[in-house]
């Protein structure tokens, strides 16, 4: 198992084995990443990357193929651009977690901050604590699970994604909406949660998404653009 310590080695030389690995090395251990920037990004080929501490900016972005554990927190832009795969990060993570994300599972495990989400295009995100404001602002496809509260505006601006939250939601943002929770939206959270290794009551969820009014520009709800 190749070990990287972060410490003694430069990051390109971390990312640059992941590239280079084809698949053939199996896992990857990180040690003392010390909020390093854009660890682990990129990764095309299906392996393993354990990240032993807290990482900054855009840990896991454009992930492909790689499972990625983070055994600490994640700065802003984690998993930005994802497209498969799955990323874990077992503390909190800061704004734009999994932005413009296409593809794969992001989970975290504690709360996420502000605009979590956002631009969201089929990757699903499961959150155990909180999210923050503007969260899932024109998030076209993709699901969202929320363990505890939603921030303002939630949904703004939404299109086609999924939200579930068990907590309160600060403010729905402009034509999002509650929906009715039935027993495929039930079952699709049972789903997710199962994959993303946390235990909870789907039951316990109410689902948000578009009301469709803003497709098309309609004079009447001008205010609303």
């Amino acid at each position: 198992m190749p070990v990287f310590d972060l410490a003694e080695q430069p990051l390109r030389a971390l990312n640059a084995a992941l590239h280079a690995s084809g698949g053939d090395n199996g896992r990857f251990e990180v040690l003392n990443p010390r909020g390093a920037h854009s660890v682990a990004v990129g990764v095309e080929h299906p392996c393993e990357i354990e990240v032993m501490g807290p990482v900054g900016y855009y840990c896991g972005g454009m992930n492909e193929a790689g499972e990625i554990t983070v055994r600490g927190s994640a700065g802003p832009g984690l998993a930005e651009n994802m497209m498969g795969g799955r990323v874990v990060v077992e503390g909190d993570a800061s704004q734009y977690a999994g932005a413009t994300g296409h593809g794969g599972l992001l989970v975290i495990r504690g709360s996420a901050a502000s605009r979590c989400g956002i631009s969201l295009k089929g990757l699903d995100i499961v959150v155990g604590g909180s999210i923050g404001h503007m969260s899932a602002f024109m998030a076209q496809s993709g699901r969202m699970v929320v363990l505890g509260d939603a921030g303002e505006a939630l949904g703004d601006s939404i299109y086609e994604a999924r939200i579930y939250v068990r907590g309160t939601v600060k403010s729905l943002g402009t034509d999002c909406i509650e929906k009715p929770m039935r027993d495929e939206h039930r079952a699709e959270v049972a789903d997710l949660l199962e994959a993303a290794g946390i235990a909870a009551d789907p039951a316990d969820f109410r689902r948000y998404g578009s009301a469709r009014k803003l497709y098309h520009f309609d004079v009447d709800h001008a205010d609303a653009y």
